[in-house]
C-alpha cells in the first residue's frame, strides 16, 4: 500500500491513516528532539489538509516553539496538555464530556478534550466531580445525562467511571491515571477498579491515555452520527 512519506532517516510517515481508519497519524512528542516534532507536524499537515495534524505529550521548547513555526496556520498550544494542533478543527459531531475526579487528573483530561476536537467532535470537561464528595458530580447529573459519550479520569482508587456508568445509558470510557501514592502503583490500583467494575458497559484504555479514549469515542460518535 502506498501513503508512507519518509522524513530524512527517523520516520515514516502514514499520510493515508485519516483515509484508512478516520483517525489520523499523530506525533508522540515525548522523547524526540523538538525539531523532529516540528518537523513531522509540518509534514503530516502538508499531505493531509482535510483535518489538522496533532502533537501529544510535547517538551516545553515545541509549545514554545510552534506558534512561529508554523506562520498563517491557525495553531493551538496547550500547556496543560502538552499539545499542539496545526490547522482548524472540524466541525463538531456528536457531544462528548470528559469528567476528572480530581484537579491533578486535568492534564489527561486536557490531552483529551484537544484530542476530540482535532477529530471533530463537541466535547467539554467537567473537573473535580470525584467520589470523595459526590455531591459535586450530582449537581451536575443533567449535564452528565445529555453527553452522547463520556469520558472519566480518575486516579488514586479509580472509582468515579463506575459510579457514572452506573447513571447513564451513553458509552462510558474510564482513563485511570498515575495520580496517587503508595498501593496506586502509578495508576494501576485504578485500572483493576475500572476493569473490576460492577457497572456493565465500561470500557477502560491504558493508564494516562487520554489520547486513546479519545479516538475510541469519536469512532463511536462518528458511526453513530452517520445513521
Amino acid at each position: 500500500m502506498s501513503g508512507a512519506v519518509g522524513v530524512d532517516e527517523y520516520a515514516r510517515l502514514d499520510v493515508d491513516r485519516r483515509t484508512r481508519t478516520g483517525v489520523p497519524e499523530v506525533v508522540f512528542g515525548t522523547g524526540k528532539p523538538p525539531e523532529q516534532t516540528l518537523r513531522l507536524l509540518a509534514e503530516l499537515r502538508a499531505h493531509d489538509r482535510t483535518g489538522p495534524a496533532l502533537a501529544t505529550r510535547c517538551p516545553e521548547a515545541v509549545l514554545d516553539a510552534a506558534a512561529e513555526a508554523f506562520p498563517g496556520e491557525v495553531v493551538s498550544v496547550d500547556r496543560t496538555a502538552a499539545t499542539v494542533t496545526v490547522g482548524e478543527p472540524p466541525p463538531p459531531t456528536g457531544q462528548a464530556l470528559v469528567l476528572t475526579a480530581g484537579t491533578t487528573d486535568l492534564p489527561v483530561a486536557r490531552e483529551c478534550l484537544v484530542t476530540l476536537t482535532a477529530l471533530g467532535v463537541g466535547a467539554e470537561v467537567v473537573a473535580d466531580v470525584g467520589v470523595a464528595g459526590l455531591h459535586r458530580l450530582l449537581a451536575k447529573l443533567d449535564d452528565v445525562r445529555a453527553a452522547d459519550c463520556l469520558v472519566v479520569v480518575a486516579g488514586m482508587d479509580g472509582a468515579l467511571p463506575s459510579v457514572v456508568a452506573g447513571l447513564v445509558a451513553a458509552p462510558v470510557v474510564g482513563v485511570p491515571t498515575s495520580v496517587g501514592y503508595g498501593v496506586a502503583a502509578g495508576g494501576v490500583a485504578a485500572a483493576a477498579t475500572m476493569l473490576s467494575s460492577c457497572s456493565p458497559g465500561l470500557a477502560v484504555v491504558n493508564i494516562d491515555n487520554g489520547f486513546g479514549a479519545a479516538v475510541h469515542v469519536a469512532k463511536i460518535l462518528k458511526v453513530a452520527c452517520r445513521g
